[in-house]
C-alpha cells in the first residue's frame, strides 16, 4: 500500500497524541473527520497501522529492576528458536522478546519487584528455559531515549 503525504500526516499527529479525539486528530493533520477515520481505518486494515497501546512506566509501579537478557541458543537442535520462544512467551516477567542474527540468538526484556525477585524469576524461570547455550545479563541502569515516534 502507497501512504501517502495525508496518510504521514496523521500518522505523524497521532504518534504525537495518540488518546486525541478523531476530531482534533482531523484538525491538526487538516483533514475532515470523516477522512481522518477513513484513513486509519484503511491503515489498519493493511496492517501498517497495528493498534494503540499503553506505556507504563514499571518503575513507578513498584517493578524497580529491568534487565535486557542475551542469549545464544544450542542451534544443534532443529527446533531451539521455537521451543525457546514458545517457552520465553509464558513467563510472565519477560516482557518483550526478540530473535537476531549473528552471536546473539534472542533478547529478553525481564522485569522484576526487586533483585530477589529477579533472582527467583532468573533461577526458576529463565535458566529452565530450553537449549540456553550462553546467557548475557545486562542491566538497565537509565533511560536516555525512546525513540517512539518516527519521523514521518
Amino acid at each position: 500500500m502507497q501512504v501517502d503525504d495525508t496518510d504521514r500526516r496523521i500518522l505523524r499527529h497521532l504518534q504525537a497524541d495518540p488518546a486525541q479525539s478523531m476530531a482534533a486528530l482531523a484538525r491538526s493533520a487538516n483533514v475532515t473527520e470523516a477522512t481522518a477515520s477513513r484513513r486509519l481505518e484503511r491503515l489498519r486494515q493493511r496492517g501498517i497501522l497495528k493498534g494503540q497501546q499503553a506505556v507504563i512506566d514499571w518503575r513507578k509501579i513498584g517493578w524497580e529492576v529491568e534487565v535486557s537478557l542475551r542469549v545464544s541458543l544450542d542451534k544443534t537442535h532443529p527446533h531451539a528458536f521455537d521451543e525457546f520462544s514458545a517457552a520465553a512467551r509464558e513467563v510472565p516477567e519477560v516482557i518483550e522478546i526478540q530473535s537476531f542474527l549473528g552471536r546473539v540468538d534472542m533478547r529478553l526484556q525481564v522485569i522484576a519487584r526487586d533483585m530477589a525477585h529477579y533472582q527467583e524469576v532468573y533461577r526458576s524461570r529463565i535458566l529452565t528455559l530450553p537449549h540456553i547455550s550462553d546467557i548475557e545479563a545486562l542491566m538497565h541502569i537509565a533511560e536516555i531515549k525512546r525513540g517512539e515516534t518516527l519521523p514521518i
